[in-house]
């Protein structure tokens, strides 16, 4: 079942995520429920809270982009529980683009160096090292269960000349070719 791809704006992306445990409702159905989202919206990874659930998973598909990031070859996995460690390297400036702020792209700068550790779907625990182009996805997508977007990576001018465009999202005034889901109206008082 394809989820709505809840937009910038709204609170559920700003939550920090809490752990799963194994004897969350019907989890693998949507993890099966998140790769579909993902493909249908031509994404290599997606978080937990881009689908409206304040809760550690992420799933990434890296193949589509494997031509140009060999790396990137073959890792499709659902991450329960990641957690992330920076090691050692250099800042590296990429572009990024996320679902949950369509028709947006910025250079951000991130560490080509990574351990993750986490569960796959039957609980158990793996811990690997990660550079490159893989390492960029992973981040980006744990950065989604701190609450946090790629946007607060960049530069306060950056930010303030994307603001319109910003609000454009976070207002529903943006066409996707997926579902979506904006942030409920502010009430007045």
């Amino acid at each position: 079942m394809k989820l709505p791809i809840y937009l910038y704006g709204h609170p559920v992306l700003r939550a920090v995520s809490k752990d799963l445990t194994p004897e969350y409702p019907d989890l693998q159905k949507l993890i099966d429920d998140m790769f579909e989202t993902m493909y249908f919206s031509e994404g290599v990874g997606l978080a937990a809270p881009q689908v409206g659930k304040n809760i550690r998973l992420i799933v990434i598909d890296a193949t589509p982009v494997a031509e140009n990031f060999p790396d990137c070859d073959g890792w499709k996995k659902a991450l329960i529980n990641p957690k992330l460690e920076v090691l050692d390297g250099d800042m590296v400036s990429r572009s990024e683009g996320c679902l949950s702020l369509p028709g947006m792209s910025e250079d951000v700068k991130r560490v080509e160096h990574i351990r993750l550790t986490w569960l796959d779907e039957n609980f158990e625990e793996h811990c690997e090292e990660f550079t490159g182009f893989l390492s960029r996805i992973i981040q980006h997508e744990c950065d989604h269960l701190e609450g946090k977007v790629y946007m607060d990576r960049v530069s306060a001018i950056r930010r303030q000349l994307d603001r319109s465009k910003l609000n454009n999202i976070a207002t529903g005034k943006v066409h996707c070719d997926y579902p979506t889901r904006t942030a409920p109206p502010k009430r007045k008082r």
